[in-house]
């Protein structure tokens, strides 16, 4: 069941890594809050972010945009979103969800692709919220919502570029709360543990049954619970809310 926050209506959203997964849920949250939700799409996918854009109008978004960029490429990224901005209006609502993983032991870890994810993952995140914090202190309500994981709180082995991204991601959270709270920009981080998604779901029995005797409440997270986080920390339901890391793992770390 998702919660309903009224103020989310019509509100600007930016959402990256919308197009599957987590972020796909999120966005499609968001739409059916009401919200204008803008998300990002790379080189060649024009056709994936039309079917998007067309299931979030029909979910009930205000408006949906596709923005075409990569978070890796700064350049691209700040041109697509300085042209928003400037002609339809500041963005008010941040989730910066999109990331990938290469995991492998720390001795067959290659620089290039420590560099892939730390460039995603922690880069592409700063980046953009640095790009559109001039933007931020000339509107209002403004809420950053960093999507980070449980991995970055408590390790994992196999996944040290991961884990070292996600962990960064809390240190900015924690900055650039301290750096814009004075302006009423709020900016606060979720943990999100084991969530079901077609991965989980393609998982081996056996595999799923270790990883669920590791968490106290027995199952795997759902996208409407993360997403319900989410909509809470970008509405104003959350106004005295910032600099917070925020856990979503069935108890997973305690």
């Amino acid at each position: 069941m998702l919660a309903t926050y009224t103020d989310l209506k019509d509100k600007k959203i930016l959402v990256t890594g919308a197009t599957r997964g987590i972020g796909r849920a999120l966005a499609e949250s968001l739409a059916s809050q009401g919200a204008h939700v803008i998300f990002n799409f790379r080189e060649g996918k024009e056709a994936q972010a039309e079917e998007l854009q067309v299931k979030l109008k029909e979910l009930g978004a205000s408006e949906a945009t596709p923005l075409k960029f990569d978070v890796t490429d700064t350049a691209a990224m700040k041109e697509a979103l300085e042209n928003f901005v400037k002609e339809v209006g500041a963005i008010t609502g941040v989730v910066n969800n999109a990331g990938i993983s290469k995991d492998t032991l720390v001795l067959r870890l290659k620089e290039d692709e420590l560099q892939q994810v730390l460039d995603t993952n922690l880069k592409g995140a700063i980046m953009l919220t640095q790009i559109l914090s001039r933007s931020f202190l000339r509107a209002e309500d403004v809420s950053i919502v960093n999507i980070s994981s449980i991995v970055g709180l408590m390790g994992n082995p196999g996944q040290i570029a991961y884990a070292a991204s996600k962990a960064g991601m809390i240190g900015f959270t924690k900055s650039y709360a301290k750096e814009l709270a004075s302006k009423n920009v709020r900016c606060n981080a979720i943990c999100p543990g084991f969530i079901a998604t077609d991965m989980t779901d393609a998982l081996d029995e056996k595999v799923k049954e270790s990883y669920l005797a590791s968490i106290p409440l027995n199952r795997f997270g759902t996208t409407d619970e993360v997403a319900n986080l989410v909509s809470f920390l970008l509405s104003k339901a959350s106004a005295y809310m910032t600099g917070n890391i925020i856990k979503i793992d069935g108890g997973l770390y305690i």
